[in-house]
């Protein structure tokens, strides 16, 4: 891009803090009202800052893709920064924003189920506004389901730290600590995947002793197998008739996940591998005849243990070096195969990896740093893991409503960069910070 470029681009957006700010009224207008409305821990006679205040400073911080909370502190110390964050807020002004210790203590304490219902309201409003329906598949709506790690070290950070043993039972045995979430996220849009439950996968005595004798792979599907039964209910529980589609890779090719899909009315669409379960691959290679459409071959009804399942079987080809290269990718799903929609089915499962492109990676290097532990405390940490999911929410939206409905681009790196650098503008009346609907702002 060229200075002239740069130039027209600045100008098609003023000021990206305020274009943030009015994605977030339009989409989220009640997000502030309900952070606020979080149950407060703490004992209200020694409280200098309000719910409201330390969640939105939470909030900005992951705007901004701040990652650690001594550079939040030392990067809203600013005058202006505190005026202008506040003033977002629609609160009264004060002289300093929260310090980082302030909200850690807070942090502590508060119940990580007030963020996710929090987070939970967000999305239903979004799903309300009929403003992505085209981002769904045969009518429901694709949810993504992965696990990832937000730490990982030699150091045990709390009683929750998962283990992993190296060289175990000789003298050069160590020991990796980490902290696993399982997430589950629903695609909006080609680029724009929002988190819609988040479960953390801890340390307990009894998991520990069972999965005492079994291989990493299998350890690591007993864990997230369960995890997955209880993130379900949560799903489920927010969003009792929302019609969903799950999209999960090969280690949920089990016949237990498949059950709590059947029994929450969901269909499936999940990766499979050879040697995931054998009998159904054999089952299959057994049939001579089987259905084509374009580079999709499919069976449906093969049975597995008494219930049907529908196999899909998708290729492309590619020249790699001058080279013909193959790439084979086959399904489970509970969706009927027809020779109509195979391709497109195809297409719908690899949207997959999106949890790990737009989901983790993004959440991992540019938007900020879930893998930076902000806090040593367990409860703290999941504070910060959910805040940053809503934060990022509105990023995205900001990022498509905004930047690509404009014909903005810039390199991810600097989306950041620019919306901290915009909270240090002069910012004018309420109307160029909140837009025209300003019913959720309190000015007390």
């Amino acid at each position: 891009m060229g200075r002239e470029q740069e130039r027209i681009r600045r100008k098609l957006e003023r000021n990206p803090a305020v274009e943030c700010n009015k994605i977030r009224n339009r989409y989220c207008p009640e997000l502030f009202c309900d952070l606020a409305a979080t149950k407060d821990p703490r004992n209200q006679s020694y409280t200098e800052y309000s719910n409201g205040e330390l969640l939105g400073t939470m909030f900005y911080k992951g705007i901004a893709g701040i990652g650690s909370m001594q550079s939040m502190t030392y990067e809203f110390n600013r005058e202006r920064v505190a005026e202008n964050l506040f003033r977002f807020l629609g609160r009264k002004k004060k002289e300093y924003l929260p310090h980082a210790v302030t909200v850690n203590e807070y942090f502590e304490r508060l119940d990580p189920a007030e963020l996710q219902k929090v987070q939970q309201k967000q999305v239903y409003g979004l799903i309300r506004s009929k403003a992505f329906y085209n981002a769904r598949f045969q009518k429901k709506w694709l949810l993504i389901v992965d696990g990832t790690q937000t730490y990982s070290g030699s150091r045990k950070l709390n009683e929750c730290c998962l283990e992993r043993h190296y060289n175990k039972g000789t003298d050069e045995e160590t020991v990796n600590y980490h902290c696993d979430v399982l997430e589950a996220k629903l695609v909006m849009g080609e680029s724009l995947l929002v988190s819609v439950a988040s479960e953390f996968i801890e340390n307990n005595g009894e998991d520990a002793q069972s999965q005492e004798n079994m291989s990493e792979e299998k350890r690591k599907q007993d864990c997230e197998t369960k995890a997955f039964k209880r993130l379900a209910g949560k799903i489920k529980k927010a969003f009792p008739r929302l019609p969903l589609i799950l999209l999960a890779d090969s280690l949920y090719a089990s016949e237990p996940v498949m059950d709590i899909c059947r029994d929450n009315s969901w269909e499936f669409l999940i990766r499979y591998k050879k040697g995931s379960i054998p009998s159904i691959a054999e089952e299959y290679e057994k049939i001579p005849e089987k259905e084509k459409s374009g580079h999709a071959e499919f069976i449906n009804d093969i049975d597995y243990n008494g219930q049907p399942v529908n196999m899909l079987r998708f290729w492309e080809d590619r020249i790699v070096k001058g080279e013909a290269v193959r790439t084979e990718f086959q399904w489970l799903t509970s969706i009927r195969i027809t020779k109509g929609n195979a391709e497109k089915t195809a297409g719908a499962g690899r949207k997959r990896w999106k949890i790990e492109n737009e989901g983790f990676n993004r959440q991992k290097n540019w938007q900020g740093d879930i893998t930076h532990a902000c806090s040593w405390d367990a409860t703290a940490m999941k504070n910060h893991y959910l805040m940053t999911q809503i934060s990022d929410m509105v990023k995205q939206l900001y990022e498509w409503f905004c930047l690509k409905a404009r014909g903005i681009k810039k390199k991810q790196k600097n989306i950041s960069s620019e919306l901290l650098e915009s909270f240090t503008q002069q910012i004018t009346g309420k109307e160029d910070i909140f837009g025209d609907d300003m019913s959720c702002i309190s000015t007390t």
